[in-house]
């Protein structure tokens, strides 16, 4: 018994060992680039599924084993580790970490709730819309975990507020442990909150394991006299609970549908793009704003149909009630809920200069991402004589440098205010508005590395020919029509995806996909979109996506819970991604024909 406990210790370290052996016969029984790229695949894919070892140290596996099994050279390898999207990413970090660490986007946050008012309807719409906004630019891990601390202190205030009178009366007396379910601020009613922050499709696994490496997130503290009163408090009706799971889940399906509106929202998206660029260089269909186009229509959908299903779901069908914006129905919860949130938001001040230097920048950078090469008329990059050097990476990085220049001070030319002389102690007058302290903070170079590793993969799968060989199985599907396949593709990713992570769901499945398409004539983008969004559906369980475990931990929303709220949000985007996909998808991308640039990457690959 003794022995079997020890194995099952060591048990990733036996998978670690024993999977190359085991599938060591492959390449030396068929000596031949295919089977020895597959073997790299195999051994990458399965580290990557059952989690071995961290996925940033599982990507660099094809650095080490394509050039010992002579797939690809050593220097073509770590060609392959940092692209152009990598630049991207480092550029929008430095803008997200200012967001951060100015607090812009607690204010609006605070701004749009109290814009909703406490009805609990239009409070879900309004913190739905407000992380749906924030994870299009942010990852949608780093939205929730600054949302949620928000949501579960107005939570906190419209439970506690209607009941607080009879509460302090009966302060001394004990409440009955056998009433469920559990408090509110049982777990998370201290007055600082530590919210664990992690990389956007980091392991679930490792959630709890990087509770050393917490960062404070500034949250909404509840009020020191309420402190005492719930430690003991409990959920006051069935309604409240309700109320809970609902605006819990959806934070994190809210993150999830905005990560999909842009480019940069999340890594499989990126992963995907940067992919199609080097498997297709020619193809020059798919940049910041052709994607936004196509999923902006998405996002609203979905967001408003996912409102509708989780308020059926959880708050009943009487939206009269729920939503109504009067002020004479509004109960004393909700008032003093009201009055809460605008006390937060009084004590934030006035627009501090860093702020409006870091909104301005996500402005311009957006307005410069669209306008660079918009389709249908000539954009900025026109402007210049040599042709395509320029990228949204451009953009990115050149405005993520200059903050690392700009004084978080605002300068005075002349006489200071008074309010400036006492701030003037707060920020070093030489301290730029982001430092490499602060980017660092934020980058999640484990995804950088992932995404590396899986550009790897496709690199040895094209070069190697594997990915020809696997779309010539793909032969037997010929007979389906186009959308019967990206419909089978899309729910085949939806499943995997749920418990493998999304990065190495797509990493594994675009080579396929890609051969599958050029092998069936099909425009390779008619399924690589909505598979790259499907990916992003993992949301049924908590270890489908960090989001799901972070609204997990806050211990109001069950399993059960999870999977009958996330199926339908898994269903309404299924539906909502292959309506889109052959309608204004299809004059779009021109997605009714087999480009010419497909049938040269299709020749190169079987050369």
């Amino acid at each position: 018994m003794a022995l079997v406990k020890e194995l099952l210790r060591a048990r990733n370290l036996l998978l670690v060992v024993l999977i190359p052996l085991l599938l060591l016969p492959l390449p030396l029984l068929y000596p031949s680039s295919e089977a020895s790229c597959a073997y790299v695949l195999i051994v990458t894919a399965v580290y990557w599924v059952s989690e071995a070892v961290p996925l940033g140290a599982a990507a660099l596996v094809p650095a080490f084993l394509y050039p010992l099994f002579g797939v690809m050279k050593s220097s073509e390898v770590a060609a392959e580790y940092f692209k152009n999207t990598t630049l991207l990413l480092m550029g929008v970090i430095c803008v997200a970490a200012s967001v951060e660490k100015w607090n812009l986007h607690k204010r609006i946050a605070l701004r749009m709730v109290m814009m909703a008012g406490a009805k609990p309807g239009m409070l879900l719409l309004c913190f739905m819309c407000c992380t749906t906004i924030l994870s299009m630019w942010l990852s949608n891990t780093s939205t929730t975990a600054m949302v949620m601390p928000i949501v579960e202190a107005v939570l906190q205030e419209l439970v506690n507020a209607e009941e607080e009178h009879e509460v302090i009366g009966t302060a001394g007396n004990t409440i009955s442990e056998e009433r469920e379910p559990k408090g509110l601020s049982e777990k998370h009613g201290q007055a600082s909150m530590e919210v664990i922050f992690i990389n956007e499709d980091a392991t679930t696994t490792d959630f709890s394991s990087l509770v050393h490496t917490k960062t404070q997130i500034l949250v909404l503290p509840p009020n020191p006299r309420d402190l005492d009163l719930s430690t003991k408090y409990q959920y006051q009706s069935r309604h409240d609970h309700m109320i809970c799971k609902c605006l819990s889940l959806s934070i994190s399906y809210a993150a999830t549908i905005g990560g999909l509106t842009t480019i940069i929202g999340t890594s499989t998206s990126l992963i995907f793009l940067e992919y199609f660029n080097n498997h297709y260089p020619h193809a020059e269909v798919v940049n910041f704003g052709t994607w936004f186009l196509f999923s902006f229509p998405i996002c609203l959908i979905m967001l408003v149909l996912t409102w509708f299903w989780m308020h059926w779901l959880f708050l009943g069908c009487n939206f009269k009630e729920t939503c109504s914006v009067s002020k004479k129905k509004k109960t004393k919860r909700e008032e003093m809920s009201e009055r809460r949130i605008q006390e937060e938001y009084e004590k934030l001040g006035n627009t501090s200069y860093p702020e409006m230097v870091t909104g301005f920048f996500f402005i311009l950078m957006t307005l410069l991402w669209f306008t660079r090469e918009p389709g249908f008329v000539p954009g900025w990059s026109s402007l210049f004589e040599k042709k395509g050097y320029r990228t949204d990476a451009t953009v990115s990085v050149f405005l993520g440098f200059l903050m690392f220049l700009i004084p978080a001070k605002k300068p005075c030319f002349g006489k200071r205010d008074k309010g400036d002389s006492e701030n003037s102690t707060d920020i070093n007058s030489m301290e730029p508005i982001i430092t490499w302290k602060d980017f660092q903070k934020t980058m999640p170079w484990e995804i950088v590395v992932l995404v590396g590793g899986g550009y790897a993969l496709a690199a040895g799968c094209k070069t190697s020919g594997l990915s020809t060989w696997i779309g010539r199985q793909m032969l037997s599907l010929s007979s389906l029509p186009y959308w019967a396949v990206t419909l089978l593709a899309c729910i085949l990713v939806s499943m995997v995806t749920e418990f493998v992570s999304n990065p190495a769901t797509i990493t594994i499945f675009l080579p396929i996909l890609c051969s599958m398409s050029e092998t069936l004539h099909i425009n390779p983008l008619y399924t690589l979109i909505p598979v790259t969004m499907c990916i992003s559906f993992a949301v049924m369980l908590p270890v489908g996506n960090p989001p799901n475990a972070i609204v997990f931990n806050y211990g109001h929303c069950q399993i059960k819970d999870m999977v009958k709220a996330g199926l339908g949000v898994n269903l309404i985007g299924l539906v909502v991604v292959m309506v889109a996909i052959n309608t204004w998808g299809i004059s779009l991308f021109q997605l009714d024909t087999f480009p010419e640039w497909a049938m040269v990457s299709n020749v190169t690959g079987q050369s």
